[in-house]
């Protein structure tokens, strides 16, 4: 029997099956969706502007590591926009091949931001080199799938489970409130979705202003005056002016709502560039 793939998958997420953002598709859309498995964010975003894929399922920034810069970036590259958000708690495990014990292990395979969440754990086990790779659930498959006695992979306990490893330690992340929020984009040229209160959205935009004083604070002011809430801002380089930078900027609202809108009008006056990424449910957790 042939199996017959979708031609158009719901939704395209960096990793393996047992990946994080596997789990956070799930979490945004349905365990019956049908998932697309990227190497890269940079396939996951193709995926999305070549029609493979309705929806992408990106990390944007986790409560250890900070931001995935690289994800805003491609935020800025890609005609998308931002539609969802779900954070997820992420608790590490080192995962190796049966019969492998812990004091044996000298390589650890993961993404470079699991690796960075666990740093602790390699400061205690100083003959553990940490080997970055593309990801978390695709490290514990290669393990393994290779089935060597010195190598191990930090993952979760869903990808031990998807692979058949076995956990040689547990929760080895620095902090036990290690978070990591996902976002659900999809071609800017979508349909819109029907909004809940304008309270229980966020927006994401994107700005760059003159290089002259007092410009970034010139640009939050009509956010200020109308007491809207900022619950992050991030600045990118503006690639082509060296020294220049992209602000993006989470608030608490949707974008076609007073105040916000009005705030994003004043702003459009004064900055050099403004894009408005998504407005979408505001996760809460």
């Amino acid at each position: 029997m042939i199996d017959c793939m979708p031609s158009v998958y719901d939704a395209a997420y960096q990793g393996t099956r047992g990946a994080n953002s596997e789990d956070a598709a799930i979490d945004l859309l349905s365990k019956e969706a049908q998932l697309f498995p990227r190497d890269t964010l940079e396939d996951v975003f193709a995926a999305v502007a070549q029609g493979e894929a309705r929806y992408g399922v990106v990390p944007i920034e986790n409560t250890l590591a900070g931001s995935i810069h690289r994800c805003y970036d491609l935020l800025f590259e890609h005609d998308v926009k931002i539609v969802g958000e779900t954070v997820r708690r992420i608790v590490f495990a080192l995962i190796a091949p049966p019969g492998v014990a812990l004091s044996a292990v000298r390589k650890a395979l993961s993404h470079p931001v699991a690796l960075a969440q666990c740093e602790q754990f390699f400061r205690k086990h100083p003959l553990i080199q940490a080997v970055p790779v593309y990801d978390t659930a695709g490290a514990v498959e290669h393990v393994i799938r290779e089935g060597r006695g010195d190598s191990a992979a930090v993952a979760t306990r869903r990808a031990a489970e998807v692979y058949g490893g076995v956990i040689l330690a547990e929760s080895i992340q620095d902090h036990a409130e290690n978070y990591t929020r996902f976002l659900l984009v999809t071609p800017s040229k979508s349909p819109e979705a029907a909004k809940a209160p304008a309270e229980d959205y966020k927006t994401t935009i994107v700005f760059s202003v003159g290089n002259v004083p007092g410009a970034l604070y010139q640009s939050l002011r009509p956010f200020a005056e109308r007491r809207i809430d900022l619950a992050k801002i991030e600045s990118r380089p503006l690639r082509g002016s060296p020294f220049e930078y992209l602000f993006y900027l989470d608030l608490i609202g949707c974008a076609d709502a007073k105040p916000v809108s009005d705030a994003l009008h004043e702003l459009s006056v004064q900055a050099k560039s403004v894009r408005v990424l998504g407005s979408y449910p505001l996760h809460r957790g």
